[in-house]
């Protein structure tokens, strides 16, 4: 407990050590451009795929030839004596002889090539090419869902930061009108029945206030937590003066052709399917015999010996004939993992067409409920000026002030999270298609070179979509 108590002050700042601090109200890209330099998420995807890297390099060397080299010193407390005997009559046949000197030393240098070990290195090497390349479309799968994330926070946190004044005032006005209900029940100037009747509704109305006003104050905390700041850290996003709505003029088979290109699902599923094809392979590989060649030099110190250096070449051929009697087992588990990475792609395919008409649909609805939102929000702001005109001193059009005020609050909250939703649908969109949000060589990695990338990307998207503001 207490290495893991001083470790803590460490690992809160590791979480967030070099990071470029905010300057200011924080926008959409600004706020995308974070997320991707970094989110934990993304930075682990990262890491994976550099270790895909290394462990692909790491399968070229296994298809270099074996080198190895080996040195010893022997002592014994005697001399290493032998005699013969006459295979015929048992009887020594020559004196004992030494042929070995006490202490010796030896040197070996060898070099081996297996020509089994060859084919299969050379398929578990291309299998590794292919993983690091899943690596690759897992990590731009993370990096799609990053952004998916991060456009609903932020979003919703423009929403939260419009209506937070404006919500604080009519829960204030609401409080008070209580208040000053109670006050008159206590001089008992109006009916009880009336007076609780509006107390109860006045009560009602700040209950879902309040329960706006906590859904809206999570948004910060985040967005913040995507953009890897601490949660309690303050800090405003830039509230756009124009919403920009994307009219789509890209047909539902453009989309769906798009996304059975570019998504990283697919994509993995395609390399995987490769991995079983190569898998099939190297089991074919295995069960052939494997060839040898080696080449060697040694050197012993032993002064008996006429040579103390010699080089030598060998050629062995080895067969496994077990792996012969198991051939069939041995192709049919490789050809099930081959089909099953098939059958993966097809369901992933359909998955992927069934995601792009959901994806399409909903965009559309979206937009047809955000215009009705609009309109509905336009009807309770002008309800809310004839009340506050007709408003008189009793306590019953003071309740219609505030229900009228509270009712244009919750529409105008609709009309923000409506468009809050109608762009997290549009981001869904392109995730859905799979485009990328960035190019694939970002000339500078800093913030503001992601945000220029991110903003140029965005622009390509709205061109290649049909829709402008």
């Amino acid at each position: 407990m207490d290495e893991r108590q001083k470790a803590l002050p460490e690992q809160r700042l590791a979480l967030v050590q070099h990071q470029e601090p905010l300057s200011g109200p924080v926008s959409l890209e600004e706020a995308l451009a974070r997320a991707l330099k970094y989110n934990l998420d993304s930075r682990v995807k990262l890491m994976e795929e550099a270790l895909a890297m290394r462990q692909f390099d790491l399968s070229r060397v296994d298809l270099l030839p074996r080198l190895t080299m080996a040195a010893g010193y022997t002592s014994r407390n005697n001399d290493l004596a032998s005699s013969s005997e006459d295979y015929a009559t048992g009887e020594q046949s020559l004196v004992p002889s030494i042929s070995s000197e006490r202490q010796r030393s030896v040197v070996d240098l060898g070099l081996s090539w297996n020509v089994l070990d060859l084919g299969v290195s050379y398929y578990q090497s291309r299998q590794n090419a292919d993983r690091l390349l899943v690596a690759q479309e897992r990590r731009r799968k993370t990096v799609h869902q990053v952004m998916q994330q991060v456009r609903q926070a932020y979003w919703q946190m423009v929403g939260a930061q419009m209506m937070e004044k404006p919500l604080q005032g009519i829960i204030s006005d609401a409080r008070k009108a209580l208040a000053d209900s109670r006050k008159v029940q206590a001089e008992r100037l109006v009916s009880p029945m009336e007076t609780l009747g509006y107390q109860r509704q006045l009560l009602e109305i700040i209950r879902q206030l309040e329960s706006v006003n906590d859904e809206l104050s999570q948004a910060r905390p985040r967005l913040a937590s995507l953009m890897n700041m601490e949660p309690g850290v303050s800090f405003e996003v830039v509230v756009p003066e124009n919403r920009q709505i994307h009219r789509l003029t890209m047909s539902l088979e453009q989309v769906e052709e798009a996304a059975l290109l570019n998504r990283p699902e697919l994509m993995e599923a395609r390399y995987n399917e490769r991995i079983g094809v190569l898998e099939t392979r190297k089991a074919m590989a295995r069960l052939m015999p494997g060839i040898e060649f080696s080449v060697g030099t040694h050197y012993d110190s032993n002064d008996f010996l006429v040579n103390k250096s010699w080089r030598d070449a060998g050629l062995r051929v080895s067969w496994n004939l077990l792996n012969v009697l198991n051939a069939p087992a041995i192709m049919g588990a490789a050809k099930a993992q081959e089909e099953l990475a098939h059958h993966q792609h097809m369901a992933l395919s359909m998955a992927v067409l069934t995601q792009s008409h959901v994806a399409y649909r909903d965009y559309r609805g979206r937009l047809g409920q955000h215009e009705l939102a609009q309109e509905l929000n336009q009807i309770e702001q002008q309800i809310l000026e004839q009340t506050r005109n007709a408003t008189r001193t009793d306590m019953q059009s003071r309740l219609q002030e505030v229900r009228a005020a509270a009712s244009a609050l919750v529409a105008e909250l609709r009309d923000h999270h409506s468009y809050a939703s109608l762009q997290v649908a549009y981001g869904q969109l392109l995730a859905t298609i799979g485009w990328d949000p960035l190019p694939a060589e970002v000339e500078r990695r800093d913030l503001a070179g992601l945000r220029e990338s991110l903003h140029e990307t965005d622009a390509r998207w709205v061109r290649q979509l049909g829709g402008g503001p």
